[in-house]
């Protein structure tokens, strides 16, 4: 199949996917790049995949060619890519609650992004976002995570309700404060190594109501000149000595 008009009617649509709310409308997003187009299709998310003219692609699925004014109409970046990828949001059918992390108000793409990575590399079952992070489909985020967005369940909920819910079945919440917590160095994991983790927004940190239900906090040993470090940073660390207890 070959599309060579931006008034295309599929095009159009796909276009729209550019903005959050159609996105959230059509359960859809867009990917660029033939690694992200091939995580997709791993996935069973890919739905469209569309590549330049003439361009080769190997891929076991469908293909659209398109010309290069539709490509760069799709595309974020400002490196220009020949593949881009239409996908449905991911869902996953069961999903383990024995290792969460909650993340209050993130705000930058590409600490969510980096998150999400680090995340599946150090055995984090699934992510709760709080309904003011920043958009998961986030074209930024999606190329941040390095395909990882196909196979980690993240979930936008409530996340007050949800860290209740682990509470009553038992499950620990640990949280991070500098000033009466307890140092990575010494800290010990339950015996069991299930926790819900909760990062904070790079400005603020985490919420109030949220600090409440904190059941252990923990802090990262730094030089006195370093006041912070970037969110995406502490976590990996966090989540790194998390495995090693």
């Amino acid at each position: 199949m070959y599309i060579s008009s931006l008034e295309n009617k599929k095009i159009k649509e796909y276009l729209k996917l550019k903005q959050k709310k159609y996105r959230d409308s059509y359960n859809e997003f867009i990917v660029e790049g033939e690694h992200l187009v091939l995580e997709a299709l791993k996935s069973g998310a890919l739905i469209c995949c569309l590549v330049l003219e003439s361009y080769e692609f190997d891929i076991d699925f469908p293909i659209t060619f398109v010309t290069k004014d539709i490509l760069l109409s799709l595309s974020d970046l400002t490196t220009f890519s020949p593949v881009v990828g239409i996908c449905k949001k991911v869902s996953f059918e069961s999903i383990s609650k024995n290792k969460t992390l909650v993340l209050d108000g993130i705000q930058d793409p590409g600490n969510l992004g980096t998150i999400i990575r680090t995340s599946k590399a150090f055995g984090v079952d699934r992510i709760l976002l709080s309904e003011d992070c920043v958009d998961l489909y986030n074209s930024k985020v999606i190329r941040a995570t390095q395909g990882i967005i196909f196979h980690l369940p993240v979930v936008r909920c409530n996340i007050l309700e949800e860290i209740k819910k682990l509470k009553d079945s038992g499950i620990v919440i640990y949280g991070t404060d500098v000033n009466n917590g307890v140092s990575l160095k010494d800290f010990k994991m339950n015996d069991n190594k299930s926790f819900c983790l909760i990062m904070g927004s790079e400005g603020s940190g985490v919420s109030s109501d949220v600090k409440k239900l904190v059941d252990f906090n923990i802090y990262i040993d730094m030089d006195e000149m370093v006041e912070s470090l970037n969110v995406s940073i502490a976590t990996s660390i966090i989540l790194y000595e998390f495995t090693r207890r």
